[in-house]
């Protein structure tokens, strides 16, 4: 596999502590902020239209046809500004730092984790339910994280993992069975899919240099 200038800088950005890693993660900040206040104008649109026009057209709909384009729009719908609040903390957070190990990985992790969750629901969900929100993305990020430290053998991703989830601990349950309105197999799935994201994305190391060839010596001993 060729090893590229982009290749290089992306290395470069994933070495904690150095100015390349700065600089990627100030940007992946900027970046992640920018797409929040966006979820915020989907969500007025949506009580403008009339509150839960946009989530029961957009939203997931398990086993059911009309409910299966939800698996593309739900994670940008949520049900109340309290439901948005929650996920907007823990999903800049997070996608920051997915998305300061590279543009690429970032764009197909997140698919491939709203497709692992979104699917999940549709296939495993409440046929009587519409599910809505990022927090199969957020659980998502959290997976890929902690999971790349031990990959990649990147430890500052597998501390950061730790530390949000600690912030977010009395989160963390919803991935199992719950009486509260949440969609836990969204949760669930969303974490494997992000695993499974650290995996199959995961960066390749580069090719070690050969060894110098000092050549015949042309002079003798």
């Amino acid at each position: 596999m060729a090893y590229g200038l982009d290749d290089a800088r992306e290395q470069a950005a994933m070495k904690f502590g150095t100015e390349a890693f700065y600089a990627s993660l100030g940007r992946a900040f900027v970046t992640m902020c920018a797409v929040v206040p966006f979820l915020f104008l989907v969500e007025v649109l949506d009580i403008g239209l009339g509150a839960g026009y946009l989530d029961v057209a957009g939203g997931i709909i398990p086993r059911r046809i009309e409910g299966l384009d939800g698996v593309l729009f739900s994670p940008f719908l949520h049900a109340g500004w309290e439901h948005l609040y929650g996920n907007s903390v823990p999903l800049i957070l997070l996608g920051t730092f997915v998305l300061a190990g590279g543009s690429r990985r970032f764009l197909y992790s997140t698919a491939l984790i709203m497709a692992v969750s979104g699917l999940g629901v549709w296939f495993v969900g409440d046929p009587q339910s519409v599910v809505v929100g990022a927090s199969g993305v957020v659980f998502g990020y959290l997976g890929l994280l902690f999971a790349r430290g031990f990959v990649e053998r990147n430890w500052w991703n597998l501390g950061v993992a730790a530390f949000i989830g600690l912030l977010y601990w009395y989160q963390l349950y919803t991935i199992l069975p719950t009486d509260q309105p949440v969609s836990w197999q969204g949760h669930l799935l969303g974490l494997l899919g992000g695993m499974v994201a650290a995996v199959l994305f995961r960066r390749r190391r580069p090719p070690a240099a050969p060894p110098l060839y000092p050549g015949p010596n042309l002079y003798g001993d």
